[in-house]
């Protein structure tokens, strides 16, 4: 692809925010955004695993995206949401959702716009982070790699929960 293609070429994301920050993962990996709901804990889980949810007979493993990304908790708004993932780690695809305090817009953003997260100052684990894009009013949305972000010590967690819904729907079955 030449220059001018990148330049021109369009991927959407969507844009969330948490805390005071803005975050965007692309759209090709949401499944749906839910309004927030009963979720069910799970004992003996990281404090970032808020539980499970029920979606349509699915057994859906849910993350607090605030706890992840070590920013303080905040309470829970009739604007927070579970925004479902469809991500595919270690060679398994896997559906989470991850807790956000409200969606922002759908982006149309080119690779030109897209720049070098920061290694020094930012908060946050920037292997997680593809990029920042700056928006129209002068705030950098951080681009997250969304399958990095759970493709470290949380996958196994998040498989084994995932897992569960695999055995409840054969028993369902039989």
């Amino acid at each position: 692809m030449d220059n001018k293609e990148t330049e021109y070429t369009k991927d959407s994301y969507l844009a969330f925010r948490l805390g005071g920050e803005i975050f965007a993962v692309s759209v090709h990996k949401v499944l749906e955004i839910l309004e927030l709901q009963v979720i069910t804990k799970v004992p003996h889980t990281p404090q970032y695993m808020r539980g499970v949810i029920n979606m349509r007979g699915e057994v859906i493993p849910v993350v607090d995206t605030r706890i992840k990304f070590n920013m303080s908790v905040s309470d829970d708004t009739v604007r927070t949401v579970i925004i479902v993932l469809d991500l595919f780690i270690k060679n398994k695809k896997v559906i989470i959702g991850a807790v956000a305090d409200s969606v922002k817009e759908v982006l149309e953003i080119t690779e030109a716009q897209i720049k070098d997260a920061p290694e020094i100052g930012s908060n946050y684990n920037t292997e997680f982070i593809k990029g920042m894009i700056k928006s129209s009013d002068d705030k950098f949305i951080m681009l997250l790699d969304i399958d990095a972000v759970f493709a470290s010590e949380d996958i196994e967690l998040i498989r084994d929960i995932s897992d569960i819904n695999i055995v409840n729907t054969q028993v369902n079955n039989l």
